[in-house]
């Protein structure tokens, strides 16, 4: 724990309240939760969700068709190199 303080106190998110061994979050640090958690609300979430099969599918998934690809790409270059995936 005293690494992760440490490395959120060198990038300015937390600051140590004097005289106690507690910290507080700085106001650049409540904008970087903030911008966290708005990608993850508006890009990751529905991003993600494009590629498990029990979500609902939407008629033109981008994300899901490019991970296809991506895996097919990839089994041909195992088998190229007759290699078997774990």
């Amino acid at each position: 724990m005293t690494y992760d303080l440490r490395r959120l106190r060198l990038h300015g998110l937390i600051e140590r309240i004097p005289q106690s061994h507690r910290y507080r979050v700085t106001d650049q640090g409540l904008r970087v939760a903030l911008f966290f958690t708005k990608v993850h609300s508006r890009i990751l979430r529905p991003g993600l969700s494009q590629l498990f099969d029990g979500c609902p599918k939407a008629p033109n998934r981008p994300i899901a068709t490019a991970m296809g690809r991506l895996q097919q790409a990839l089994a041909d270059l195992f088998e190229q190199a007759k290699l078997v995936p774990a």
